[in-house]
């Protein structure tokens, strides 16, 4: 995010990075080989919640759950690494876990690069149309089928990835934003929820899941289900090339800003600008997960704030760990060290090349205040897992 689509999308691009996408080779690692030492900030990380997070992508790696968006197949050396972890006894103290990075992962640099912030939101909203609600989340389509990582979809074209089942077997293109927003996907896709307005329907897709409260007082969750295939464009990007607007003035919070004070409706600036992207999110309903735990990333499992990153699906496998070395605005608005073990537990369209992350920095008003400036240049490590030899 979770789409993740989170999830810092708006802003993906703004670094210029052309980084070509490819299959994670395990004989050849990208990146290089560095030690530990080399690693500013390791040595004074928490260990001890770098490796529960870890040990959270393991359970699922170990049970081979299906991800919720396919990635990259785990390479045998992590799920070697992964069953060391699991196998770990309790209590384990931060110095073990230290070493066990150390003693199983190998540090591999990879930059430039570049890292953005996503949150799940908070909304009001309604399970009818209400007055003040609305703008709906769609479910997913029925016909919905979804394209697997570098595999494209036989008789459409390359750059979608996802289409609708006919009748006859064959399949074909899902509508874009704008033709969904005008209800072509009719019953298909029947409504979820509403919401206040078409903007913040559209940072909901852009985060890629929600905790919507209803005006009983109850609180729903809702997580990706799928999206239409189309292709992603940042809209921050088309305001800062258009109108010059300059990347540091259009975080999330300015850009909703603009939608709304341009015009929502058809025909109106606001309106046609969200249109642009012409990617759509279907959502459905969780109700397992308890108040306590994040959304549930690509990965297939609940996210960690400021612990799990969202990274390119079509080059990593889940549950890798990434160290970072960047100076971000992360606590407050000054910026400070921000050097730690994260775990690949999420994706998102425009996360792409091997050196881009976007940081999950939670739930609610405060992570979405935080999230919404970071776009920040760094150092990304990923820790390779060594061979089982």
């Amino acid at each position: 995010m979770t789409q993740r689509l989170r999830r810092g999308l708006l802003c993906a691009g703004l670094l210029g990075l052309s980084i070509l996408r490819a299959a994670a080779d395990p004989a050849a690692p990208p990146g290089e080989p560095v030690s530990f030492a080399a690693l500013r900030g390791f040595a004074g990380d928490d260990h001890l919640a770098a490796l529960t997070a870890f040990q959270a992508s393991c359970v699922a790696i170990a049970a081979d759950a299906p991800a919720l968006r396919s990635a990259q197949p785990t390479p045998p050396a992590l799920k070697a690494v992964c069953r060391a972890a699991l196998a770990l006894a309790p209590p384990v103290s931060p110095e073990s876990a230290r070493r066990f990075f150390e003693t199983h992962f190998e540090p591999r640099r990879l930059e430039p690069a570049f890292f953005t912030g996503y949150y799940e939101p908070v909304v009001e909203g309604s399970l009818a149309p209400l007055p003040g609600f609305r703008t709906p989340l769609l479910a997913r389509p029925a016909d919905l089928v979804s394209g697997e990582p570098g595999q494209p979809l036989p008789g459409l074209d390359p750059a979608l990835s996802a289409g609708r089942r006919l009748p006859d077997g064959t399949l074909a293109p899902v509508p874009d934003r704008a033709a969904i927003e005008a209800g072509a996907l009719g019953a298909n896709a029947p409504p979820l929820v509403y919401v206040r307005d078409p903007a913040e329907a559209f940072f909901i897709h852009v985060q890629g899941s929600a905790r919507v409260r209803l005006p009983d007082g109850s609180t729903r969750r809702l997580v990706y289900a799928g999206r239409n295939g189309q292709p992603y464009t940042s809209i921050g990007r088309v305001l800062v090339d258009e109108l010059g607007i300059p990347p540091a003035e259009m975080g999330m919070a300015q850009l909703k800003d603009w939608i709304r004070a341009h015009g929502q409706g058809p025909g109106e600036a606001g309106s046609l600008l969200m249109q642009r992207n012409r990617s759509y999110i279907f959502f459905g309903f969780d109700e397992t997960l308890p108040p306590s735990a994040g959304p549930i990333g690509g990965a297939g499992i609940s996210l960690t704030a400021l612990r799990s990153l969202a990274i390119d699906r079509l080059i990593w496998p889940y549950g890798l760990p990434f160290f970072l070395d960047v100076a971000l605005p992360w606590r407050a608005d000054a910026l400070e060290p921000f050097q730690r073990v994260m775990i690949g537990q999420d994706t998102g369209t425009a996360i792409v090349g091997p050196a881009r992350g976007d940081i999950f920095f939670g739930t609610g008003a405060e992570a979405a205040r935080l999230a919404g400036p970071i776009r920040h240049k760094g150092t990304l490590f990923v820790l390779w897992p060594k061979s089982e030899d």
